[in-house]
């Protein structure tokens, strides 16, 4: 494929989260990225040889972004472990924050996608799972943390805690706050995670 800069590969993109989001990935047309992106169709395939390919850049972008923030958050050596692992759920919360229809999109054919285990974004996705998982060792090794906590079930727990929720409120963002759901979330882990020395 050839590279091209500009917009119009964002505004295929754009698009192509609204369509994936309204109709669903295997129900994609396309035809309809390209109208919604106001470009011919002819112009996806410049950027793009089919809709798997710009599914994939699409969550290969978003985990890269949160990959890269986590990292930044890590780095600091200003804030505490449990500020860090705070800091790990609104980077997620935020990246769906006023984008319901991207959370659609990336959260029911996202976890499709990612138990096929063989597309460009595994790479960030792990990244970022790995990162987490360090934040919770560190936690546990500074006694911050349960040290009876198993890593691995946290891991599935949280993060799927976290897409169900997710989904829910992308479905019916009207219905709930999704302030509130984080709120809870934060409040629910490390009082679940805290070593009882420091609640």
């Amino acid at each position: 494929m050839r590279t091209k800069t500009g917009d119009k590969e964002k505004d295929i993109l754009e698009a192509a989260i609204s369509v994936f989001a309204e109709n669903g990935y295997h129900n994609a047309k396309i035809q309809k990225i390209a109208i919604l992106a106001g470009v011919a169709i002819g112009s996806v395939y410049v950027y793009y040889k089919n809709k798997e390919a710009i599914f994939s850049k699409i969550v290969e972008r978003l985990w890269t972004d949160l990959y890269n923030q986590l990292q930044q958050i890590d780095d600091r050596a200003d804030i505490s472990t449990a500020e860090k692992f705070d800091a790990l759920i609104d980077v997620l919360f935020d990246a769906f924050f006023d984008k319901p229809f991207l959370a659609r999109a990336i959260i029911s054919e996202g976890s499709n996608q990612i138990e096929k285990d063989n597309n460009a974004y595994m790479e960030p996705y792990r990244n970022f799972m790995t990162l987490g998982e360090k934040i919770v060792e560190d936690g546990i090794k500074e006694n911050i943390f349960n040290p009876n906590i198993d890593i691995k079930i946290v891991r599935s727990f949280i993060f799927g805690g976290f897409r169900f929720l997710l989904y829910q409120w992308a479905c019916a963002p009207q219905d709930s706050s999704l302030s509130l759901i984080r709120q809870n979330v934060k409040f629910f882990c490390k009082k679940g995670m805290l070593n009882s020395n420091m609640a």
